[in-house]
């Protein structure tokens, strides 16, 4: 089961997460997701577990927890949702459409 784990430390480690989720149960893997052109982590990552179980139970024991001096928000993760294929290149910035600025 992936989880999304938010409102993590700016300077936690993953093998440091790894570690609270592992008090549960076994933990397939870890990450922290990182802006891609600083490297700075964003403050969230996912973790992932086997044992649906073990995942529920990390949940329950993690979510609201203080590590670091933050309170964690642990829950199931969700997919993205599923994109339109006619939704692409129109977003943002005022794409789209071959109309003058002037």
């Amino acid at each position: 089961m992936k989880m999304y784990v938010g409102n993590l430390s700016r300077d936690i480690t993953e093998d440091e997460l790894k570690k609270e989720f592992g008090a549960f149960g076994a933990v397939d893997s870890v990450a922290l997701i990182k802006d891609k052109f600083t490297g700075t982590a964003k403050g969230f990552g996912f973790v992932e577990m086997p044992v649906k179980s073990e995942a529920e139970a990390a949940i329950a024991g993690l979510n609201d927890k203080e590590l670091n001096g933050r309170k964690l928000v642990v829950n199931e993760a969700r997919p993205m949702a599923d994109r339109k294929s006619g939704d692409r290149g129109r977003g943002g910035n005022g794409g789209g459409g071959n109309r003058s600025r002037y």
